[in-house]
């Protein structure tokens, strides 16, 4: 027996893609609902972040720390800021001594191992490596951005060109999950795919232009 024609109409309706719901973002501390541009926490030692409003984001931010320097509850909020120097140089002798096999790793100051970690984004996510503090001071060390950066929020993020050259950045270290996660799910096949490679492209588009490049004044490199 065939159907009623206004019954197969009626069953496409029901079988139709539906628009997914909209999303809503809430602050992992109070529940309160956040915009989709919004603020990160970080607790030191840990390689996760948690989504945060504005006022806990500011509860957990440096001006509020305590007299010893602690945070409440451990937590640090991830700053908004974004730094280029200009005058970044980076030799193959350098960059090999760190061991990285890919053009593209950051570094950050893990507080809680007193020392310099570096990572890098690959298709299973982030590999970790703990660094040779000689070896980070001889060459991404060397960048005045180094002086500035603030342990456990902030990384330094470096991309080598095919040609040698590299760009130095100190950026929020939640820029780099994000890096993290634009590799681990667009990267196609042994070399990534063109989509991969857009993404990234992309991505340093946006830190590019957020970024604001040192001048004279800023800090001189750590001796």
């Amino acid at each position: 027996m065939s159907a009623p024609a206004g019954g197969v109409t009626g069953l496409r309706r029901f079988l139709a893609a539906r628009p997914a719901e909209p999303v809503v973002e809430r602050c992992d501390l109070c529940a309160a609902e956040i915009p989709e541009e919004h603020s990160h926490l970080v607790r030191p030692g840990e390689r996760s972040l948690r989504c945060a409003c504005r006022p806990c984001a500011l509860l957990f931010s440096e001006e509020r720390a305590g007299a010893d320097g602690s945070f409440v509850a451990g937590y640090r909020t991830v700053p908004d800021r974004h730094r280029r120097d200009p005058d970044f140089t980076l030799t193959d002798a350098a960059w090999d001594t760190l061991q990285i096999p890919v053009s593209t790793a950051f570094f950050l100051v893990d507080s809680t191992r007193d020392g310099v970690l570096a990572c890098y984004p690959s298709p299973a996510g982030a590999t970790e490596s703990e660094l040779d503090l000689e070896h980070f001071d001889e060459g991404v060390g060397l960048s005045r951005l180094a002086a500035m950066l603030q342990p456990d929020v902030e990384a330094l993020l470096v991309r080598r060109s095919r040609d040698g050259n590299a760009e130095c950045f100190l950026v929020p270290i939640d820029a780099c999950y994000r890096l993290v996660g634009l590799v681990r799910t667009t990267w196609k096949g042994f070399d990534g795919g063109a989509a991969a490679w857009a993404a990234i492209d992309g991505f340093f588009d946006d830190v590019r232009g957020r970024a604001r490049d040192l001048g004279p004044r800023d800090p001189e490199p750590i001796s």
